[in-house]
């Protein structure tokens, strides 16, 4: 090739950036690995903006009952066939606990702090802060001066009771509405610290045979019930039972009036 032609050559492949060589040469894997640097990064804003939004209404939506609860369960013990008196209150600091009773049959249910709120407000939670009640999968001791002993699932019931004689186990059963006909009872042959409290809830303990069904709360224990939740303030997360009102006859009596003139 003639000096002069090689010199017109490489003057048009540098004006032309390298010519058909250089351009097909070209840096496309650069190019294509900043595009998806791009396009990660738009995603990363995006998917970060969302996680944000959605822990920000996680905080300040809590499963009920929350600190601002106030609900009611109904609570029995059944020892070989006999409904034992209702535990005598623990209220002296009901100020400062979550979950106590007025002696009545009824526990209160009102969280004070997020560890007792939502799925932590459990049967188990009472039973710790009860002096002397204990209840496990295997046994029920009852605290000192309620006239009952501890009872270990395998014992037999003692004489004078419905089911003397027979071997009996720690077994609960809850209901999680009192005042719902259609709700069926729950059966739990585990712990029963596990049950999750619920409004107007029935719960029974109790020490019998095998296959025995307990059953509700007596009538004393459900009629507390209803009192304590009709008095309760309403509020979003709990459950009113229904009110019925009954208003005694008025009698206005009128002593005769005597004139003397």
């Amino acid at each position: 090739m003639p000096r002069s032609n090689a010199g017109k050559w490489v003057a048009r492949a540098a004006a032309t950036g390298g010519g058909r060589t250089y351009r097909g040469n070209a840096p496309v894997n650069w190019y294509a690995a900043l595009v998806l640097i791009v396009i990660l990064g738009i995603f990363s804003v995006v998917f970060s903006n969302a996680e944000y939004r959605h822990s920000a209404t996680s905080s300040t939506t809590q499963t009920p009952p929350t600190t601002k609860t106030t609900w009611y369960v109904g609570l029995a013990f059944d020892v070989c066939g006999t409904q034992a008196p209702s535990l005598p209150a623990n209220t002296s600091s009901s100020s400062t606990q979550a979950f106590f009773t007025t002696g009545n049959g009824v526990v209160t249910v009102a969280p004070k702090s997020s560890s007792e709120t939502g799925t932590n407000a459990v049967f188990g939670k009472f039973v710790s802060a009860y002096r002397g009640l204990h209840v496990t999968a295997t046994e029920l001791k009852f605290p000192p001066g309620s006239g009952l002993a501890t009872y270990k699932s395998g014992e037999r019931c003692k004489s004078g009771t419905p089911d003397a004689g027979k071997a009996a186990d720690v077994v609960a059963t809850y209901w999680p509405s009192a005042f719902t006909s259609k709700e069926k009872p729950i059966v739990v042959h585990g712990d029963p610290s596990t049950i999750r409290f619920s409004a107007n809830q029935l719960i029974t303990i109790g020490f019998v045979p095998p296959g025995t069904k307990l059953p509700k709360p007596n009538g004393t224990v459900v009629t507390a019930l209803l009192q304590a939740s009709q008095g309760a303030a309403s509020s979003p997360t709990a459950t009113t039972a229904p009110t019925t009102a009954t208003t005694a006859p008025t009698t206005a009596t009128t002593a005769p009036t005597t004139a003397t003139t």
